[in-house]
């Protein structure tokens, strides 16, 4: 096994989701539910960041050259998607979750995408499995990508004892507060995906 190869692979991608900077938000969008729900939350939201990312991994160059769809307009995407969730945590007005529905539908977005499975992580699984030589190597991509889900789900499934410790007040003070990285996140997406728009049209020229 590359265990080079399987290093960078987790340490890239970690790096690039950061879990514990994933806590704030996480805690600001399933402050309110119980824990049971809560934790079905986190597993729902790294299931599919890893379905995401995988498929993305396997089938995402394909899939963006048939929709002549560009890397930087993905990040826009992204960032676009950020600012909504971003103003909803700033004013306060995000939807109190059902029991039924609302749970899997802050489960899947915006936590599971675009924060845990986003342009970053998306780009750079596929950037390593364009260097991976042969299906060795893929393996030790696909190795490296589950530990880091593994990982991201320990964080999301332990932020419980966050919440009893700052309870109610200290949640919405939580949710303000993850309102504006969310905000200083999503502006930094597009502005990448501007700039990386202007060196492809520079470089065209």
């Amino acid at each position: 096994m590359n265990l080079k190869l399987l290093g960078e692979v987790y340490v890239t991608l970690l790096v690039i989701v950061d879990p514990p900077g994933m806590v704030p938000v996480f805690l600001a969008l399933t402050g309110t539910m119980a824990s049971m729900a809560r934790m079905k939350a986190a597993t729902q939201a790294v299931l599919l960041a890893l379905g995401v990312i995988v498929g993305f991994a396997v089938a995402g160059q394909t899939l963006l050259d048939y929709l002549h769809v560009q890397l930087p307009a993905l990040q826009g995407a992204g960032g676009l998607l950020l600012v909504l969730v971003a103003l909803q945590l700033l004013t306060g007005k995000t939807d109190e979750p059902s029991e039924q529905g609302g749970t899997s539908n802050v489960a899947l977005v915006p936590i599971g995408t675009p924060l845990l499975a986003g342009p970053g992580a998306i780009v750079a699984t596929m950037l390593f499995v364009r260097r991976a030589d042969g299906f060795d190597e893929y393996l030790v991509i696909g190795i490296g990508i589950l530990l880091v889900m593994l990982t991201v789900w320990l964080v999301l499934r332990f932020s419980g004892v966050i919440v009893r410790l700052l309870r109610p007040a200290g949640i919405e003070v939580l949710t303000r507060i993850a309102g504006l990285l969310l905000a200083a996140i999503a502006v930094q997406l597009i502005a990448d995906s501007v700039d990386a728009f202007v060196e492809l049209y520079t470089a065209a020229r």
